[in-house]
Order: structure tokens, then sequence, then C-alpha cells
């Protein structure tokens, strides 16, 4: 069993910065992907981007690269989610997740369905 909890979230205004944290507590294998997703009122869930614990490799949606960056600290079993030049349509509710065995070969996850466990997640408003 895995347990992710996340925290950071909060009020920012357009063009500023957050930074998301998922704490990761449980026995898993190494090479899992941790995802980001978010999910804006009335619309789908989203992926936002990934990374790999074990080998540290990253994608992101075209929407957020070159502005969010995803990384882990293992001693600490964090993956962090750095937002930076925040836009409205960033506002979300964020979510951290686990994919334990991840289907592409980059040993990402890139759908919801595919991730095993999830965290509580955690709100972010961006205001113009």
């Amino acid at each position: 069993q895995v347990q992710l909890v996340e925290s950071g979230g909060g009020l920012v205004q357009a063009g500023g910065s957050l930074r998301l944290f998922c704490a990761v507590s449980g026995r898993t294998n190494n090479d899992y992907s941790m995802g980001w997703f978010r999910q804006a009122p009335g619309k789908e869930r989203e992926f936002v981007g990934a990374i790999n614990w074990n080998r540290g490799n990253t994608n992101y949606i075209a929407s957020v690269k070159g502005r969010f960056t995803i990384s882990k600290d293992n001693a600490k079993n964090t993956v962090y989610l750095q937002m930076d030049n925040l836009k409205p349509e960033d506002t979300a509710a964020y979510f951290c997740a686990a994919d334990i065995y991840p289907l592409g070969k980059d040993g990402l996850g890139y759908k919801d369905y595919e991730y095993d466990y999830w965290g509580q997640g955690t709100q972010v408003t961006v205001s113009s």
C-alpha cells in the first residue's frame, strides 16, 4: 500500500510561483511513475507531468512546458511540482499519483487510469 499526501497549494497572482509537495510512504518498487494531474471545475482531470522515481526522467503537457518542473528527493520520499509564471488557466485542484508499473518504455504513465494510488489533492488558484 502506498500513501500520498499533497501540500503547498494556495492563491497566487498571475505570473507568480507555487511549489507543490507530494509525500510518498509505503512499499513500492523503484521504477514507478509519479504523476501530477489537475482538475478544474466542470472539466475532466488532466495529466500535467510525471517523473520516474528510479530514472529521474520527466515529461509534461505542452501548456506547462518551460513553466512547470517536477523533481524528487529520494531521501525525503517527496516529489515536487514547481510552478512558475502561473496563469489563470492553471487554476485547478492538483493531485499527485503513483503508477507502480508504468506501461511506457520511458517509465512514465500518462493516463489517469494507469495510476494506482492518489493523494487527496490541493487547490491552486491563480488570479488575473
